[in-house]
């Protein structure tokens, strides 16, 4: 049975609160889980001490069973200290996309043009 540290969600419509809980990982999201090993409240501030409760004992109790934690949980146990999270880098994302370079590169020689204009005159 594959398990997972992953976030449940509670709370109301455009307020929301999470379970960090004990899963199987074919469960849904919201459906049923193991053990439920803190909470994650999104509305609080970033420094609040009381955004992230977690029971750090029981965390490193599942890990050293072999759960995996998913990427904002892994972000969770790294400022605990239980877990390393490597900064994930991806230069591509915030490359424009083709049409966006078409569009680009025809302003520029429109600007260029222009300038040429001017400077003839």
């Amino acid at each position: 049975m594959s398990l997972k540290i992953r976030l449940a969600r509670a709370g109301t419509k455009k307020r929301p609160f999470y379970h960090i809980v004990i899963a199987d990982a074919r469960s849904p999201r919201d459906g049923r889980f193991i053990e439920k090993l803190g909470t994650f409240n999104p509305l609080l501030a970033k420094d609040a001490e009381n955004r992230v409760v977690l029971d750090t004992e029981r965390a490193k109790h599942w890990v050293s069973v072999g759960a995996q934690p998913t990427d904002r949980v892994l972000r969770f146990l790294d400022a605990a200290g239980l877990m390393k999270r490597e900064a994930r880098n991806n230069p591509k994302s915030g490359e424009p996309g083709a049409k966006a370079k078409e569009r680009a590169e025809e302003r520029a020689a429109k600007a260029a043009a222009g300038s040429e204009e001017a400077a003839a005159e």
